[in-house]
């Protein structure tokens, strides 16, 4: 287990770059990234596959609602995704190594692998060995993290030096309809945790009261949380989280 470096717990995170499509900062763009660094900010983003085997820096599956294209992202080559703006920016989808390039380790980087299946279930690994090959020489402070232990149990193989964690959440049937109970189940009491080698979890913001997660703490995990949209927010989920990930507002860094 590699632990999370003490970055990750002291300055808020900004969820999918620090945003704001009517400034010109869409979401996990290089435009909100640069923002981040400027406020002092984490960073956390999302990576999707490229047709070429790239690791792209996008959060969706399908291009239609941060493009004006529409279609699977996995549909399209690197250079291709590269030439598609993004609503409200002046910038393509941009590739991890572009995005580690540009923060040149500077703030820490929370990078969350998308499951590309859709059934949290086994992985080909291709994505991961993207990010992985991204990552190698990369000296600022990063982690990687997953809603899908298998892609984790991956970087573990692949990228044993870099930490990573578990997104997690309460996985309520109508957030997640298309995942069977017995996996829902399964994913609900983070069983995965020890399995992957695994310092911290990444939680929803609304499920913090988990007891699962106070054994996890008492074990040594960081206990981050997903997605805070208010200062009101924040101090509730800082009652049981040492560190959050925001949007929408500007949140304070601590002294």
């Amino acid at each position: 287990m590699t632990r999370l470096p003490q970055e990750f717990l002291h300055r808020p995170i900004a969820h999918r770059a620090f945003h704001d499509a009517r400034d010109g900062r869409p979401e996990n763009s290089l435009a909100a990234v640069r923002a981040a660094v400027a406020a002092g900010y984490g960073i956390e983003i999302d990576l999707q596959l490229s047709a070429d085997g790239q690791a792209m820096v996008f959060h969706d599956y399908d291009l239609g609602r941060l493009t004006a294209e529409r279609g699977p992202v996995r549909a399209r080559s690197g250079e291709e995704l590269a030439a598609i703006h993004l609503t409200g920016g002046t910038e393509g989808i941009p590739t991890l190594a572009e995005v580690l390039e540009a923060l040149a380790g500077r703030v820490p980087l929370l990078v969350e692998i998308k499951d590309q299946h859709g059934a949290m279930g086994p992985t080909c690994g291709t994505l991961e060995a993207a990010a992985a090959r991204a990552l190698e020489g990369y000296s600022g402070p990063v982690a990687v993290m997953s809603f899908n232990p298998h892609a984790v149990a991956h970087m573990a193989r692949l990228a044993p030096g870099v930490p990573r964690g578990l997104t997690t959440c309460a996985y309520d049937p109508e957030d997640w309809p298309l995942l069977p109970e017995a996996v829902r189940a399964d994913l609900r009491t983070i069983s995965d945790y020890e399995r992957v080698g695994a310092s911290f979890v990444s939680h929803h913001a609304r499920d913090l009261d988990r007891p699962r997660l106070d054994e996890l703490a008492a074990q040594g995990a960081a206990i981050l949380c997903w997605t805070i949209r208010s200062s009101e927010e924040e101090a509730r989920a800082r009652r049981r989280a040492v560190n959050i990930t925001f949007e929408g507002y500007s949140a304070a860094i601590p002294a």
